[in-house]
């Protein structure tokens, strides 16, 4: 985000996975210099991509081949580091400010629609009813939906455990910062306590809690990235350290399988070792992007995937939604029928990004506001 959030900005920028939960300069820059990090740029884009695609066709393995969420937050967390050089009030309202207004947009369009499709109230929690929905403005938890609306909606909660962690990012790092090895190890000691010593409690606040901890220790690599800490070790070390934490997530993902299925984004625990460990091999081990930063339309690309992050991470399942009904209207018409793969699913894939990229034109520009940008179509450099 920009300044992040799906992150991006004086940054770069972020988004961004239990989206997947069924309830879903030419070179890469220094860690810790400026301007913006080609690699860090094309990372995000390749994990945009990779949630389209898991919510698409819904393959497990996708969830191990590339952990979208983890790198997302890892992301964010070594662009939250860099940008808390600056006060951290001033950092949190930018944050906020890039953050919130797509959101606000998003939630207005899709709570009309649940309303048109007669969403409301029980007449006994009117008050209470309209109290929740105080989180489509702040979403500190998941805000309310009609059922009618829930595929929609559940991509937010990784806006929301998003936010969460930049509202913790100024006492984490200052735990960090002083004890950088130890408190990045024991940043995985939550999601193995949540899930083998004690339960989190029902509702929300568990829902939160587990969240959280599923992916505090891909936002804290993403603090090592920034401050240095994993160019200081040697590669053997980080390659053991990697490898150990991933053997774990994919030992634990294979025994606690959820319906017979070792998709990660069901399994906490195997997200969070797996998910971390790939983070380090990526973010310690940076290769050189000059090739692809010569191909001018796969450069714009990046550009537009890192400017309109938010974006397109709001609106994916919602144009995944609206290609099914689009495709069945496909159906009736004789020569599509003859000459479109229309019960293909790369034939929906590809559809969902055509919504996608109209979702961008109609509702991106909201991006470049949060920004203090000229609203533009499509961004520029």
């Amino acid at each position: 985000m920009s300044d992040d959030t799906l992150a991006k900005d004086t940054d770069v920028t972020v988004t961004p996975q239990r989206a997947g939960r069924h309830r879903s300069g030419p070179s890469a820059a220094p860690a810790g210099g400026g301007g913006r990090d080609r690699y860090l740029d094309m990372l995000r884009c390749v994990a945009l991509v990779r949630v389209v695609a898991y919510h698409t066709f819904v393959w497990p393995w996708l969830s191990l081949v590339f952990p979208s969420m983890g790198v997302m937050f890892a992301l964010a967390g070594s662009l939250m580091a860099r940008s808390l050089k600056r006060p951290a009030l001033s950092v949190l309202r930018g944050r906020l400010r890039r953050l919130l207004p797509p959101l606000w947009l998003f939630g207005a369009i899709i709570a009309l629609a649940m309303m048109l499709k007669g969403w409301a109230p029980e007449e006994h929690q009117v008050g209470r009813w309209w109290a929740r929905m105080l989180l489509w403005v702040v979403p500190v938890a998941d805000p309310p939906h009609s059922a009618w609306g829930f595929e929609a909606t559940e991509i937010l909660w990784y806006l929301r455990t998003y936010l969460w962690l930049v509202l913790l990012s100024p006492l984490l790092l200052w735990a960090f910062r002083r004890a950088p090895a130890a408190v990045l190890c024991l940043s995985a000691v939550p999601i193995v306590v949540f899930t083998t010593v004690w339960t989190v409690p029902e509702g929300q606040a568990g829902i939160v809690l587990l969240d959280l901890a599923t992916y505090l220790a891909c936002w804290m690599a993403g603090f090592a990235h920034r401050d240095g800490l994993l160019d200081r070790l040697r590669p053997a070390l980080v390659v053991s350290c990697a490898a150990l934490a991933m053997a774990v997530g994919g030992w634990w993902a294979f025994g606690h399988r959820v319906d017979g299925s070792y998709d990660l984004n069901e399994i906490p625990l195997g997200q969070a070792f797996w998910s971390v460990g790939f983070v380090l091999l990526l973010l310690r081990f940076r290769p050189r992007l000059d090739g692809p930063a010569r191909i001018r339309a796969l450069d714009r690309l990046v550009v537009v995937f890192n400017s309109r992050a938010i974006t397109i991470y709001l609106w994916h399942q919602t144009a995944l939604i609206l290609s099914v009904p689009l495709i069945d209207h496909l159906w009736h018409v004789r020569a599509f029928e003859l000459s479109l793969p229309l019960g293909n699913m790369w034939f929906q894939f590809g559809v969902a990004w055509v919504l996608i990229a109209v979702a961008v034109a109609l509702f991106g520009w909201v991006e470049d506001l949060a920004a203090k940008r000229e609203p533009r179509l499509l961004p520029s450099r």
